[in-house]
């Protein structure tokens, strides 16, 4: 499945606005802003915020950071791509290293095998503290949907370029040790209602919570920074 058409682009971009249901969970609300058409199944919905943490990445930033954003993605996606090109870069260094943001990654691994082999990789390479390094190179390396680039082989490779311990990475990566984890976060998009990627939740310090749908700018981003740290 593409992840063009989706509702991850710009075309189809949408801000949500969520609140925290007695610390144990979401209840999605009305639109704050919406540039396109889009039907929200999951409005009115209560989910666990395990939903938001499970299943994820290792932190990027501090754990004590007052704004937590989650990232739902696949490392084939276009748009995903396009994010981390032109977006994350900006968001590190303006309010993750500044200890003002954490993020997560889950994977929503949507495009093809390709992607969940990827994933697997990403975890691997997590079980020696480089995930958001072997996450990087990933990017850095894409070439396209379902186009050859994110090949065993290939993966292996990105693995000696973040300087992995080769035998325990071999190991990890062949037992295609961390597919439940895959699973599980595909499922937590799936509850969440998601269809395309990527799409993000931004937590407040007040538990207040901002979806934001698609790629967007950097400006989109930083302006519901600036709102949650007045919240």
């Amino acid at each position: 499945m593409p992840s063009a058409g989706i509702g991850a682009g710009i075309a189809l971009a949408a801000v949500v606005a969520l609140v925290l249901v007695s610390g144990q969970g979401l209840l999605i609300k009305s639109p704050v802003t919406q540039t396109a058409t889009q039907n929200d199944q999951s409005a009115g919905q209560k989910v666990s915020l395990d939903l938001l943490t499970g299943n994820s990445s290792p932190v990027l930033g501090s754990e004590n950071a007052p704004i937590t954003m989650i990232e739902f993605g696949d490392y084939q996606c276009f748009y995903c791509n396009n994010f981390f090109h032109n977006t994350e870069s900006d968001i590190v260094k303006n309010y993750i290293d500044t200890g003002k943001v954490k993020m997560y990654f889950k994977d929503f691994t949507i495009i093809g095998q390709d992607s969940v082999t990827a994933a697997n990789a990403a975890h691997c390479a997590q079980e020696q503290g480089k995930f958001w390094q072997y996450h990087d190179v990933l990017y850095t390396n894409w070439s396209g949907e379902n186009t050859g680039w994110a090949t065993s082989t290939n993966l292996v490779q990105f693995a000696k370029q973040v300087g992995l311990n080769m035998d325990q990475f071999n190991q990890c990566f062949q037992q295609t040790k961390y597919n439940s984890v895959i699973r599980g976060s595909v499922s937590d998009a799936n509850t969440l209602g998601l269809t395309g990627t990527p799409d993000f939740f931004i937590i407040g310090p007040d538990n207040s919570v901002t979806k934001v749908v698609g790629a967007q700018p950097y400006s989109v981003f930083d302006e519901i920074f600036k709102s949650k740290m007045q919240s």
